[in-house]
């Protein structure tokens, strides 16, 4: 499960790992591979994990004036090689490495990027605060909840900027609606929603075979337990698999999740927790390799607030039922979608009144490495402790589910409350199976239990199945330590 204190962190190599007492101190005595950075010092960036999302950081950090790419990372050598000799025929030659902690041993990196799978974030995370680097990390920044407190925690002790990668907090636009949300002009928000409603449809069955021999297969299963692999597993569906992935509310979703928590005046975790929903894919059985639900529904209670996320994979444009990844927020006084007002009893939108305000200057990488150059953590859009607020709900709204029983379509319960909001959204959930013949009258979805949240402590009252699932069991010695 967790750590022990004495746990290895997998850095043994490096002598500063056990004198990390010295973090008191001073900040060259905490990192000492962190240098003092001048006005006029390029920022030397390493991406980690350069497959689909890794390429556009590197887009984005070649575009910022005073930054450099000086090193990739990939535990795929075909991917990592590709990556190296696009930069090198730009004029930006850079050292490649397949185990990121060798890359962390480099005194020529002050700061990584890291877009890797997601049970590798915050482990990768952590060593690089300890390595006295700034960590740029992709959503989520956790696998989860332990370990997205363990990245808050590194990067508060190791005096490293840590920034969280939903970049909707660098939009002038969003930030705009969330300040008139809180303004009182509209009156209490009732229920903030979010939607992630995108395309996932079945990905049938992989045989397990050897790994091919570009991926080193130890590395990428990281703190996952040993298994066999399989092609369903890299680069892509790994998402739906419980030991690396989230589902596509810890994936698209936690954008949203993310919009929709910012709009809760100062929400951090919920009080309670419950969700419902189910796998349903067309082929056979409607069953395929793929684990998390496609289909699935979280009600939490913030205060008077309740935050409502649904997700829903069974999508098609031109259809009853089509994408829409979005947020909508139920005031007192009508309903707030599309950065516009639509009060009660009107389909005419008007604009929000807001305070002006502004994001910038330029997006969210470049919010990062401004904050990197400054030190000041307030600077950052999304600080981590904001990631891992917005994380955390994703796995929150995963437990329940995780924890429940199969019950048949037309079983009535009021577990989800009475919202009229969160009866509409488990319809609509339950309607769209039908999009790939799925029988309301033969067919079950999965009720979960609802579940008490203590925010403080961030664990569940009276719940030690749940309280498993906050943490897992790690892979020496890709472990996230108790004691970063």
């Amino acid at each position: 499960m967790k750590a022990s204190t004495t746990s290895s962190t997998g850095l043994s190599r490096r002598s500063f790992l056990r004198n990390t007492g010295a973090a008191t101190v001073g900040l060259a005595l905490a990192a000492p591979h962190a240098r003092v950075l001048g006005a006029n010092d390029d920022i030397r960036v390493a991406v980690v994990g350069v497959h689909g999302r890794g390429g556009d950081h590197i887009n984005e950090y070649s575009r910022i004036a005073g930054t450099r790419v000086v090193a990739l990372c990939d535990v795929d050598r075909d991917v990592l090689a590709a990556r190296a000799e696009a930069l090198a025929k730009k004029d930006n030659p850079v050292k490649t490495f397949v185990d990121v902690r060798e890359l962390l041993d480099s005194g020529e990196v002050d700061a990584i990027s890291v877009a890797t799978t997601n049970h590798s974030h915050s482990l990768i995370t952590v060593w690089g605060c300890q390595a006295g680097k700034d960590v740029y990390v992709e959503k989520p920044c956790s696998h989860n909840v332990f370990e997205g407190r363990k990245c808050v925690e590194a990067a508060r002790k190791y005096r490293r900027i840590v920034q969280h990668g939903t970049q909707s907090r660098a939009d002038s636009r969003w930030a705009q609606t969330v300040a008139a949300i809180q303004s009182g002009k509209y009156g209490k928000l009732l229920v903030s929603k979010g939607y992630c409603c995108k395309p996932r449809w079945s990905i049938g069955f992989k045989p397990y075979a050897e790994p091919p021999a570009n991926l080193d297969f130890n590395l990428w299963l990281g703190p996952a337990p040993a298994q066999p692999f399989h092609g369903n597993l890299v680069h892509y569906n790994w998402h739906w698999f419980w030991d690396f992935g989230n589902g596509d509310i810890g994936n698209q979703g936690v954008h949203q999740m993310d919009i929709a928590r910012w709009a809760i005046q100062g929400a951090t975790l919920p009080t309670s927790v419950v969700s419902m929903g189910g796998r349903y894919v067309d082929g056979p059985n409607f069953k395929d390799q793929g684990q998390t639900p496609n289909m699935e529904l979280s009600v939490m209670e913030f205060g008077d607030t309740l935050l409502v996320f649904e997700t829903r994979g069974l999508v098609k444009n031109g259809t009853d039922f089509t994408n829409k990844v979005d947020n909508e927020f139920y005031m007192e006084g009508g309903v707030i979608r599309g950065h516009k007002f639509y009060p009660n009893g009107s389909s005419e939108g008007q604009s929000l009144e807001s305070p002006d305000v502004q994001r910038g200057p330029g997006g969210h990488f470049e919010n990062f490495i401004l904050a990197v150059r400054s030190r000041k953590v307030d600077e950052q859009h999304a600080d981590i402790q904001e990631g891992h607020y917005s994380a955390a709900l994703c796995h929150l709204g995963n437990i329940p589910y995780r924890l429940g029983v199969e019950v048949p379509f037309n079983y009535r319960t009021d577990r989800l409350g009475t919202s009229q909001v969160v009866s509409d959204a488990m319809m609509t959930v339950l309607e769209n199976t039908k999009s790939i013949g799925v029988d309301p009258a033969r067919n079950t979805y999965c009720l979960g239990p609802k579940l008490q949240f203590d925010p403080a402590r961030e664990s569940f009252k009276g719940n030690v199945a749940a309280d498993l699932l906050l943490t897992r069991f790690y892979r020496e010695p890709f472990v996230v330590p108790e004691k970063v």
